[in-house]
């Protein structure tokens, strides 16, 4: 008998890193190669979960700050195609930052400065899990488990689970793993969406539906 799957949820503690605000493009650079890791983790992944932060266009801080208190939609641009999965750590996304941030500089005739008010604070955060007493039994459930599950919660097993779990898989992956063939439908169907730039409630949407589609198809064979 396997083990069912037990769904947790989880949220966010905000805290400063410790260093100092930006308040131009030379200070951003400086402090981003300086800063932890769980501040460049929190800036590029943790903003999809962080209350206030719904930005249609970019998903990480960088590109957010360098198009509203730079202005400079050429910086925002190239800094929001960023998708920190691609990368194999966060030492790497980071140098891909400072490197961008760099050859913005050299095309300056200037450094650009934000407004008083408008400077870039690094912060990072602790997540606080907690158990929500369910649980899901076999693939079958999943449709219906998801639809039930809040956004913080599918962030928690399919998105923040890839810092944790062996191999980069979520946590609805590593639990199908062990299910054989009975779970491949629905492990191959996660297994296909782009996450990073979708919205958690767009989230929730694709996994119900990826979830439903292969437990459907999974019956017919």
């Amino acid at each position: 008998m396997l083990l069912p799957f037990q769904v947790k949820d989880c949220a966010l503690i905000l805290k400063m890193s410790g260093l100092r605000s930006a308040v131009n493009l030379r200070e951003l650079r400086d402090r981003a190669e300086l800063c932890p890791d769980d501040s460049i983790y929190h800036h590029f992944c943790e903003t999809l979960l962080r209350p206030g932060f719904d930005d249609p266009d970019y998903r990480n801080d960088f590109a957010v700050w360098s198009l509203r208190s730079l202005n400079d939609r050429v910086l925002a641009e190239r800094l929001g195609i960023l998708n920190p999965y691609d990368f194999d750590s966060v030492k790497a996304l980071r140098a891909e930052v400072v490197d961008i941030l760099d050859e913005r500089l050299s095309e300056l005739p200037h450094v650009p400065w934000a407004k008083r008010g408008d400077e870039f604070y690094f912060q990072q955060s602790v997540t606080v899990v907690f158990d929500t007493g369910s649980t899901i039994n076999n693939p079958e459930d999943l449709p219906s488990a998801i639809s039930g599950m809040t956004t913080s919660s599918l962030y928690y097993h399919f998105v923040e689970a890839r810092r944790r779990v062996e191999d980069g898989l979520d946590d609805f992956s590593a639990w199908l793993k062990w299910w054989d063939s009975h779970g491949d439908p629905v492990l191959r169907a996660f297994k296909g969406i782009d996450f990073y730039f979708l919205t958690l409630r767009d989230l929730k949407k694709e996994l119900q539906k990826a979830a439903t589609s292969a437990v459907k198809r999974g019956r017919r064979k």
